[in-house]
């Protein structure tokens, strides 16, 4: 019998909606429950792709005698903390600080009143319910000192939680940054630090802006080495495209083989922005198959893109990680014949011992095939034949945030790599979300089959929904993008910003035992980092100062762990380099369809660069306010920080200023 999940607009919760366990959905009913039957609450919060969610759920709450357990003396809760980011980041925060360690399936225990009393991460049956039982026994008989600690712990939370105001970014910090990120650099595998190693997709874009605005050669060296290794290794799905979440190990062979919709946009911009920079065949192939595989893979019925597809495929009953995307030699002589097939594991570093598990291996690409043509060939008949084999699940729900991420990186490779079927695609996702996201004049965070869930949008859904709407402006030079993401950046500016700083939640919105105020940017720029971009951004489109003001307070939170750790504050770093630069402002007026000023500076890699094209004067544009032909032909106007060069009429000459 179906629970309280059932009807749930989260898959994840759905998944558990055939549980023996009473869940409820994280809302005032289930503590108001707690409180009417005097019991406090088990938390569990996880996500669709989560293998040890999956393991867990198995494990425990597929089990009656778990269930019994839990509907004896508790209120069980179920969250998705990718449909509830500010739930999951105040009780992180509570599990970092109890245990010094935190992750998914994360497993809280707290009071009526949301308070944490216990907090851990994955819990076998046997340790869950040894805790059930005596945390059960500590509320009955030892309340008052147990509600006491709770309390203490929600007061010191309170206090981690605010991270104070920073220091502006100045060259010095920005280079001391690169810096840093060279003493962690692993110059035998590429990337940063050891095993688990996750794709620094923004660390990546930071190094690349940071040497277009210095020339700074080893900055580049780093972020092409370490592009070139992810798409050569296990983490980059050789057949279909796409990045799986990280690799296990520090070579890039073994993925965890979730792929998540913000990893595969971050990188699809990283590769984009690559091949710009440099005209890297390998950057043009991966970015464009990143790009197939959002279009053919991710994308929902109504024009957006849904979260992931999971780690694990589902093969008689059982899940088993991996399953879809791994080959030994014999599967491949099976599909390809004796000669192709060998070739092939010969190629793709499949052998007999395997790199994964039970002899089977991930496919590598660690050189280029000596016949490009052949290797398509091999491609498409592997590809086919493993789409005939069980898929992972898929996780429905269209995230706000994330397709702001996927929109701005699908607009600019459809620029980059000349592909306007990207364009539209992220025209189309834009679209989606503005009409059924945007609710009574407030971003909703999610939806699913088309049905908007009731949670609200949080700062990093309106920073990164506006920089894919700016995206879409440079993408297509259509006014109305421009004014979307003003009216966006207005709903931030009005419901998150105070005399404080900024805020991951809306002054009106649900209070929490503390009010969450993110500043690493980790598997995807924080709140504040990415509404700092777009801020940027639509400074130097409009000349608006406040918005540049605003920018550069939102980048100044993060100075702190600038200086701590880099690695953690890569979107801010790249916000500063294109600070550090611009604004760089070219307007271009008069042209008709073959454009030649207007591609040649949309293929310069300034990262202070916005570009606006029309007619003189044209309405909503302020920077062709006064921007007349020369002698009658189209011109091109450059202004650095707000100083101006003398018009181009001439493609090279512009080239030259953007030089």
């Amino acid at each position: 019998m179906a629970n309280r999940l059932a009807n749930a607009t989260s898959p994840y919760l759905q998944q558990h909606a055939g549980n023996p366990v009473d869940w409820w959905e994280w809302g005032p009913e289930a503590f108001e429950e707690a409180r009417r039957r005097d019991a406090p609450v088990l938390l569990s919060v996880g996500y669709a792709a989560c293998h040890w969610c999956h393991v867990m759920a198995h494990e425990s709450f597929e089990d009656e005698g778990v269930a019994a357990a839990l509907s004896a003396g508790w209120v069980s809760v179920k969250v998705d903390r990718e449909e509830r980011p500010d739930v999951d980041a105040v009780y992180m925060l509570a599990t970092q600080a109890m245990t010094g360690q935190g992750g998914w399936p994360m497993t809280v225990l707290i009071t009526p009143d949301g308070e944490p009393f216990f907090a851990g991460t994955y819990l076998p049956k046997p340790q869950l319910l040894q805790l059930l039982d005596a945390a059960g026994t500590a509320w009955r008989e030892d309340r008052e000192r147990l509600t006491a600690s709770a309390t203490s712990i929600a007061t010191q939370l309170a206090g981690i939680a605010d991270p104070g105001s920073g220091s502006p970014l100045e060259e010095e910090q920005v280079a001391l940054g690169v810096h840093s990120l060279r003493k962690t650099f692993d110059d035998a595998r590429a990337g940063f630090g050891g095993a688990p190693k996750f794709p620094p997709s923004m660390t990546l874009e930071h190094l690349l802006r940071h040497h277009a605005r210095t020339g700074d050669a080893d900055a580049l060296a780093m972020a092409e080495r370490t592009l070139e290794a992810m798409a050569r290794g296990g983490i980059h799905d050789q057949l279909a495209g796409g990045f799986a979440r990280y690799s296990v190990d520090a070579a890039w062979v073994v993925p965890h083989f979730e792929k998540m919709l913000y990893d595969n946009a971050l990188l699809l911009r990283a590769y984009s922005h690559w091949y710009r920079a440099t005209g890297s065949d390998l950057a043009r192939r991966v970015a464009g198959t990143t790009a197939d595989f959002l279009l053919r893979d991710l994308r929902s019925p109504e024009g957006g893109f849904i979260s992931a597809l999971d780690a694990d495929t589902v093969i008689d009953g059982h899940s088993v990680e991996g399953a879809t995307y791994v080959w030994t030699p014999a599967q491949l002589v099976e599909v390809l014949g004796e000669e192709d097939g060998a070739r092939a594991a010969a190629l793709l570093e499949v052998t007999p011992e395997g790199t994964f598990e039970h002899g089977a291996s991930t496919l590598q690409l660690l050189r280029d095939p000596d016949d490009p043509a052949w290797w398509d060939s091999v491609r498409e008949r592997l590809l086919a034949a493993r789409d005939e084999r069980p898929q992972p699940a898929r996780d429905d729900k269209v995230v706000t945030s994330w397709n702001g991420l996927a929109i701005a990186a699908l607009a600019d490779a459809g620029v980059d790599l000349d592909r306007p079927d990207l364009i539209e695609a992220a025209c189309a996702a834009a679209g989606f979300v503005i009409d059924h996201h945007l609710v009574d004049g407030r971003l909703r965070r999610t939806s699913l089959g088309g049905r908007v869930s009731e949670a609200p949008g949080v700062l990093d859904d309106h920073g990164n929904l506006a920089e894919g709407l700016l995206a879409l402006h440079r993408a297509t030079g259509e006014t109305s993008w421009l004014e979307r993401a003003g009216e966006v950046l207005d709903l931030a500016i009005d419901h998150f910003h105070d005399e404080d700083g900024w805020h991951d939640t809306a002054h009106d919105g649900e209070v929490l035992i503390t009010r969450p105020r993110g500043r690493t940017d980790n598997a995807e720029p924080s709140g504040v980092s990415a509404v700092a971009g777009a801020l940027l951004t639509h400074s130097a489109l409009t000349g608006s100062t406040r918005h540049r003001e605003l920018a550069e307070e939102a980048v100044a939170a993060q100075s702190r762990i600038v200086t701590h750790d880099p690695r953690f504050a890569g979107w801010a770093l790249a916000v500063a380099e294109a600070m550090l630069e611009g604004p760089l402002q070219v307007a271009i007026v008069g042209e008709g369809e073959d454009r030649p000023l207007r591609r040649v500076a949309l293929a310069s890699s300034s990262p202070g660069l916005v570009v606006v094209s029309g007619s003189p004067d044209q309405a909503g544009e302020p920077l062709l306010a006064d921007r007349p032909l020369v002698d009658g032909r189209p011109a091109a106007y450059v202004c650095r920080g707000f100083v101006c060069d003398a018009p181009v009429t001439d493609p090279q000459a512009l080239a030259a200023l953007l030089r």
